[in-house]
């Protein structure tokens, strides 16, 4: 699957080929605005984005990439949509991808414009096609929206850009139908070799959304498709980022960082453990560590015990707790101290 994908080079990193998984995200400023859009890019970068898209609406924002790309650290995409002089602008203006469906740039010379001025420059094209936009004839040919209907229509566009002679492609096939998207992943991963950018678009807000993607997403990452991923949700850019590191972990598919590991409420609990969790769980982002775990803990029953596997961990009682190294109690002190003093054992980690 992943293995034998073709390697494609975005800007300076590459996908395909076994290469590691990449984290994308896309920016919800002005493109225009080039102090704005920066911003966000260089926050994303620092929270693990990896390749940027931003849309570009207009020509004023075509324009602006050649700013915005002196700026940043990572791959820029460019987001067409309709009319193929903004993709020809945004490839002059510096970007690293063009990301293009080909059914609404309209006529055959146009979409041969776009290939050239990518060919021109060895900028990569991805192919995107969305469940809602599938043309009427594969919806009445497979009475209905369906993966096999999504998979033709991105090879049909695949098939006319190859014919025009180009093959450094990217393919993303997105359905906000979960079921839909990975079954289609699981079909056109049969019948092609280009990279797959995944994702499950519309996935909604961050609860519904990050169900969604986390499903969808397991269920296509586990069988080894995909090369390059986007949890698209309503809300906050880096938010993204955030869960598409824990799938990526979650999956055994990216290593690094702390992993927090907190046990459910029950009638034991008598400290506020939901609010302990959440903020060891931000307290963590921040400190250089990799595959580290941390055990939050509700009680002093069980806490020692379910805390053996976490390489360090906190345990609260009424008005106190404790500090738990691979389930042993090393130190015992008032819940007010536990966050604190948990901080000043992972600061020095590395001297212990």
């Amino acid at each position: 699957m992943r293995e034998h994908t073709k390697v494609i080079k975005i800007g300076g990193r590459v996908i395909g080929g076994g290469n590691p998984i990449l984290i994308q995200s896309m920016t919800n400023t002005k493109t225009e605005n080039v102090q704005a859009t920066v911003a966000q890019i260089q926050a994303l970068t620092a929270a693990g984005c990896d390749i940027i898209r931003c849309a570009v609406p207009t020509m004023e924002a075509a324009e602006a990439l050649t700013e915005i790309k002196k700026q940043i650290t990572i791959p820029l995409v460019a987001d067409i949509h309709f009319d193929y002089k903004l993709a020809l602008a945004a490839i002059k203006h510096g970007a690293d991808k063009i990301r293009i469906n080909p059914g609404n740039i309209g006529s055959r010379e146009r979409v041969q414009a776009v290939v050239d001025a990518a060919k021109e420059r060895s900028i990569p094209i991805r192919v995107g096609v969305n469940s809602g936009s599938l043309e009427k004839e594969l919806v009445e040919k497979y009475h209905g929206v369906t993966a096999e209907g999504i998979v033709e229509s991105a090879l049909d566009k695949v098939h006319l850009i190859e014919d025009m002679g180009y093959d450094n492609l990217v393919i993303s096939i997105k359905s906000s139908d979960v079921m839909m998207c990975a079954r289609a992943h699981e079909l056109i991963a049969a019948k092609t070799d280009y990279p797959l950018h995944v994702g499950i678009t519309e996935s909604g807000t961050l609860y519904s959304g990050n169900i969604k993607s986390a499903v969808g997403l397991g269920i296509i990452l586990y069988q080894g498709i995909g090369d390059t991923i986007r949890v698209s949700l309503t809300g906050d850019p880096l938010e993204e980022i955030r869960s598409a590191k824990r799938i990526l972990k979650t999956l055994g598919l990216r290593k690094g960082g702390i992993e927090v590991v907190s046990c459910p409420t029950c009638g034991r609990t008598q400290i506020d453990l939901i609010g302990l969790a959440n903020q060891v769980e931000r307290m963590v982002e921040d400190i250089p560590l990799d595959d580290i775990k941390v055990a939050v803990m509700g009680c002093v029953v069980n806490g020692p015990g379910e805390a053996k596997e976490a390489d360090i961990g906190i345990a609260g009682g009424k008005g106190t707790g404790m500090l738990i190294k691979k389930g042993e109690i090393v130190q015992r002190m008032p819940e007010s101290e536990l966050l604190g003093a948990l901080r000043e054992e992972l600061l020095h980690w590395n001297e212990n």
